[in-house]
């Protein structure tokens, strides 16, 4: 049988809870939420090699030099 709980884990209590249940690992699985943006919509992961390329990118456009080379 499987049990399914949402923990306010905002609170001292609900980290407190959580915190023992990690304690069981045998027979207790936790999932976090993933965290949602301003909008209220999951936010997106990007690599960080991705974040370095636009930034280059950015970089490069705004001072109309190629910044790698730099």
């Amino acid at each position: 049988m499987t049990v399914t709980a949402r923990i306010n884990i905002e609170s001292p209590t609900g980290l407190r809870i959580v915190r023992e249940l990690e304690k069981h690992k045998k027979v207790v699985q936790l999932e976090f939420e993933k965290p949602l943006g301003i909008d209220s919509t999951p936010r997106k992961l990007i690599p960080a090699e991705e974040v370095f390329e636009e930034m280059w990118d950015k970089l490069s456009e705004l001072y109309g030099v190629d910044m790698r080379k730099v």
